[in-house]
């Protein structure tokens, strides 16, 4: 999003991928505030000072918007309110359906929602949008952001320059994006020539061209190999690191989540119903669990175990068994003194740390592959 687009820029002629919304584009200003008002830039001024003093770059309070009218009506965000602190990285999570889109459109001023306020660097987004917007970009719907018939470095500049940025003065930083992104061979060929994967890292380049503060990533590693997604990940922890970059990532990816981003916000019905570390998430699930593997697992045997512990798992395979079990501190040892007693024979033994897929599924119901 860039503050100096008023509305939003469809792009029909194919240019843009096909026919998608250009994600550098503001929404409307508010009719009831004079834009040469004088007063409301020095109100911008003053509350983008304050929340550098604060920290906060991505304020949302009591954000709701539903969707129709009467026994039909849908409520896709409902009373939502968090903040997230300038330089941090944090995931959005939730199924199909969940509100996330309606959440991000209405933090971008791409929808109007109902109730609620948004805050950028302390600049009320309805009030203010061009002031708010003016360090906001965004990376949606994948690699259908970029106008495929410039070449990539073209690109680069052509998003810098909308975005109120001297292309030229930020020449270095587009070079050194694009030696990160591993561009750089690439950089004199036009965008629609290239690969997906090759197209998801210049959408993900032409919104770190400019001078954004903040930036939404929807899907970023879409189409990438294991090694680009790596590449992504070192990329964005060094703007956050580097530059101070504010990043609201989403992705089905749960590794790149972990990975990369210091809190997780995770919506169900419209709802938030986590706002933690990725850390803090897991411990909450409780204990990890033991898989063992032996041909010694009888099933008087399983008995036991299934009488002390709680047996998640159990599977066979040839004259093999396998189970798995939640284990708690002690209650490891215990069940490695009731395995030893019963002479069983270990062929495989391993610990399984609850993961950011295991919280997933126990706040929203919801396997990921169903999303």
């Amino acid at each position: 999003m860039t503050g100096r687009n008023r509305g939003l820029t469809a792009t029909g002629d194919g240019d843009a991928g096909d026919g998608s919304v250009q994600s550098s584009a503001a929404g409307v200003d508010d009719p009831s505030v004079d834009p040469t008002d004088d007063a409301g830039e020095r109100d911008a001024v003053e509350g983008r000072t304050a929340t550098a003093r604060s920290g906060v770059a991505i304020a949302v309070d009591g954000l709701s918007k539903r969707f129709g009218d009467g026994p039909d009506a849908v409520t896709a965000v409902d009373d939502v309110s968090f903040e997230i602190r300038s330089g941090s990285i944090v995931g959005l999570l939730g199924p199909n359906g969940a509100g996330k889109t309606t959440l991000v459109k209405s933090i971008l001023g791409m929808i109007l929602p109902d109730a609620g306020t948004v805050e950028i660097d302390g600049i009320d987004v309805r009030k203010r949008p061009r002031a708010a917007y003016s360090r906001v970009d965004a990376m949606l719907e994948g690699a259908r952001n970029d106008y495929w018939r410039l070449t990539v470095r073209e690109n680069l500049r052509y998003f810098a320059t909308i975005g109120g940025i001297d292309p030229d003065s930020v020449a270095e930083r587009h070079e050194r994006l694009l030696e990160q992104l591993e561009l750089a061979e690439y950089a004199d060929t036009a965008v629609r020539d290239l690969s997906r994967g090759m197209k998801q890292k210049v959408s993900l380049a032409s919104v770190l061209a400019g001078d954004a503060s903040v930036v939404f990533l929807d899907e970023p590693t879409l189409g990438l190999d294991v090694e680009s997604t790596r590449t992504l990940e070192r990329e964005i922890r060094r703007l956050a690191e580097e530059r101070g970059l504010t990043v609201v990532l989403s992705s089905h990816n749960m590794d790149v989540i972990e990975a990369v981003c210091d809190r997780v916000l995770i919506l169900s019905d419209g709802r938030l119903v986590a706002d933690d570390t990725v850390d803090a998430l897991r411990r909450q699930r409780g204990a990890q669990s033991l898989a063992v593997t032996s041909r010694d697992l009888t099933a008087d045997v399983r008995a036991d175990l299934e009488d002390r512990f709680a047996v998640t798992t159990v599977s066979h395979s040839g004259e093999s068994t396998s189970i798995e079990i939640e284990v708690d501190g002690a209650e490891l040892y215990d069940a490695m003194a009731l395995l030893r007693d019963r002479d069983v024979r270990i062929d495989r033994l391993s610990t399984v740390e609850p993961d950011l897929e295991d919280v997933f599924v126990d706040l929203t119901g919801r396997q990921e592959s169903e999303r």
